[in-house]
């Protein structure tokens, strides 16, 4: 199994059934949560909310509670009554933990604290997994920190290595990588900044939580016509040359073909 759902995936509070259809219209895919986004007296109806959610298995994921929660064998309950097999695992930090679902499940391990990072490569080459998606705030509190980022909104240093090393391990077992939220709604530049950096760098996706970010996120990860032009022309080039060439003054060889054909794939 792989995972491509498109760039821009939406989480939507799996206690407000009434939010489902439009956060799936509105975006490549929704993440219905039964975690973070749900307080504990709301859990149960909102698994009873999945069980009758009338949504495109093809388009939805739904995050569980983390596997050493009193509330993840309800979840995986509740799944088994519904068409959705895309599941993504909060605070994944034992691979062994993934065993429990069937070969009808394709799992998103969400790498989110310092045990989880430390494991992403182990987790990453779990056989049910597709994707890993780090987060940034339940990682800072897993090493009892204070705050991802700085005043000036950037990443602190432990916050962007732990989302390389997630990315790292998701390459090295051909899985998917997703970026995590921006949680600041109104900070679009910052959002576009991040999206932006995220597809250069080699993510597959960007999670966010509010629908005005749909379109930023698209906006990045969707390359400019003059990329998609050139890159359609160096691998039509190619097609003429053994090996390392030279075109438009630039030197040609593999790696650079593969990035155009990444441009291609999502031009």
């Amino acid at each position: 199994m792989s995972l491509t759902l498109g760039p821009a995936l939406l989480f939507c509070p799996a206690d407000r059934p009434e939010r489902f259809a439009g956060a799936l219209q509105k975006a490549d895919a929704v993440i219905l949560d039964l975690e973070d986004a749900v307080l504990p007296a709301g859990k149960a109806a909102a698994r009873e909310n999945i069980i009758d959610a009338d949504l495109d298995p093809a388009r939805v994921i739904v995050r569980v509670n983390a596997p050493d929660s009193a509330e993840f064998g309800k979840d995986l309950e509740a799944l088994a009554r519904t068409p959705f097999r895309t599941v993504m695992v909060a605070k994944s930090e034992d691979p062994s933990a993934l065993d429990v679902f069937g070969s009808e499940y394709a799992l998103v391990a969400l790498c989110e604290t310092a045990l989880g990072v430390h494991r992403a490569g182990d987790i990453a080459a779990h056989h049910r997994t597709v994707a890993l998606m780090w987060g940034a705030e339940d990682l800072v509190a897993s090493l009892r920190g204070m705050s991802s980022r700085f005043a000036d909104g950037r990443y602190r240093d432990v916050a962007r290595q732990a989302r390389a090393q997630v990315l790292l391990a998701a390459g090295a077992h051909g899985r998917a990588a997703i970026d995590a939220v921006h949680l600041d709604i109104d900070d679009l530049d910052g959002l576009a900044a991040e999206a932006a950096d995220a597809v250069a760098s080699g993510f597959s996706a960007t999670a966010c939580i509010h629908p005005k970010q749909v379109a930023v996120i698209r906006d990045a990860y969707r390359p400019d016509p003059a990329s998609v032009e050139w890159a359609r022309a160096v691998l039509v080039a190619a097609e003429g040359e053994r090996g390392v060439f030279r075109y438009e003054g630039r030197m040609i060889d593999e790696p650079v073909l593969r990035h155009a054909r990444a441009i291609v794939s999502r031009g």
